[in-house]
């Protein structure tokens, strides 16, 4: 099943890929932000709960889709470029085995447990 999972991950990634290369920025930009929503793992110094609730808000993709939706509601490019980020990103994470995170750790996900 993780086979499958990844293949999934993957094909949402391309699609990010895709929808990035319909706005009018350079390709440099996909790859210069595709880690900023890592940037939420600095939660974690406030502890595990906060850490968990700050990585999954910018790791969740109904979040990355609000936001690309509201970019093209409001055709504000910046916006929607937000929301691929934010998607891609997660998709990306995905292929990696990194998911969700609970509250008790960095490496229980809802994907299992990170290095096991």
């Amino acid at each position: 099943m993780k086979i499958v999972l990844k293949l999934e991950e993957t094909a949402l990634f391309i699609l990010g890929i895709f929808l990035f290369n319909r706005l009018s920025y350079d390709w440099w930009w996909f790859l210069a932000l595709l880690l900023t929503p890592d940037l939420s793992m600095i939660g974690y110094a406030f502890g595990n709960k906060i850490g968990a609730l700050a990585y999954n808000i910018f790791h969740h993709k109904g979040v990355a889709l609000l936001i690309y939706g509201i970019g093209c509601y409001l055709s504000i490019e910046s916006i929607q470029l937000a929301g691929i980020i934010l998607f891609s990103h997660s998709a990306m994470d995905r292929i990696f085995g990194y998911g969700l995170k609970y509250g008790k750790g960095f490496k229980y996900t809802h994907l299992g447990e990170i290095g096991k």
